[in-house]
């Protein structure tokens, strides 16, 4: 027993350094013999791997399944998501693009996770007939609300309560007092008797353009946001652009950066839907 307790009194500070410098790697290796996989295991959606992390993107409704979690005690229960609702459908205004809502670190169990994909809003039939919301995306208990429709003639703005606000009418005096959300931004106000598309689509990350001529582009769709979870930067969530004047080759409001659809250029029609899988807006006419 002498022996055995000298051995261990002995042991000196360069075998010390090799405990503590143990590479990830080697508790990689030991936690596979262990059974213990060092990341999660996931299956849903399509998959692609950025680095160390594998993505899951999710255009239509599906289920995200955790099939094992990864090593206790790191990162092993937790994933980043990025969920955006439907943009908001366009009409005489344009619509705004649905709620981003975006964040690391969330927990996740060794379950199934259903996933609800939001799909854009139905354009106004006709001059009187606003554009509807976006309808809702989903993961978990995170929901992203799509973003509020574009607004008819001689009316204010439509809102979302979490996504971004569609433009006001032309004609109308001002935007809802209530369009704004936490996951969202303002559509613009247009001035009393000015025609044209309106005020132009609140983005994720700026509010529309204000319509402040008959015949300009200054009814901007608001811009989106940037995000890298997919492994290369892309920016979604822009707001839709407005019209512009009756009867007019004026100059159109372009969409928000990040999907939102270009407004009509000579209000005789539709504007540019918002891009698929963007949440962006619909352009207004």
């Amino acid at each position: 027993m002498a022996k055995e307790i000298e051995k261990i009194a002995t042991i000196d500070l360069s075998d010390i350094e090799k405990l503590n410098t143990i590479s990830n790697s080697d508790i990689e290796a030991v936690n596979t013999i262990l059974g213990q996989p060092p990341f999660m295991t996931a299956t849903g959606g399509t998959i692609s791997t950025d680095g160390d992390y594998k993505v899951h993107v999710f255009n239509t409704g599906a289920t995200f399944t955790v099939t094992t979690l990864g090593t206790p005690g790191g990162a092993g229960d937790q994933v980043q998501y990025l969920v955006i609702g439907g943009g908001g459908g366009s009409a005489n205004a344009p619509g705004g693009a649905g709620a981003y809502r975006t964040a690391t670190g969330f927990t996740v169990t060794a379950s199934g996770y259903s996933i609800t994909v939001g799909a854009g809003g139905a354009a106004g039939n006709g001059s009187g007939v606003a554009g509807t919301q976006g309808s809702d995306s989903a993961f978990s208990t995170i929901t992203s609300e799509g973003g509020g429709g574009g607004a008819a003639s001689n009316s204010n703005s439509s809102y979302s309560d979490n996504g971004s606000s569609g433009g006001a009418g032309s004609g109308g005096s001002a935007r809802n007092a209530a369009s704004s959300g936490a996951y969202g931004n303002d559509g613009g106000d247009t001035d009393a008797g000015i025609g044209g598309g309106g005020g132009g689509g609140g983005g994720a990350s700026a509010a529309g353009g204000k319509n402040v001529s008959a015949n300009n582009g200054e009814n901007f769709g608001g811009a989106g946001t940037a995000s890298s979870i997919t492994g290369s930067s892309v920016t979604r969530g822009g707001g839709g652009g407005g019209g512009g004047f009756t009867n007019t080759a004026g100059t159109n409001g372009a969409g928000g950066a990040g999907g939102g659809g270009n407004g009509n250029n000579a209000h005789n029609g539709n504007g540019t839907p918002g891009t698929a899988n963007t949440g962006g807006g619909a352009g207004g006419n």
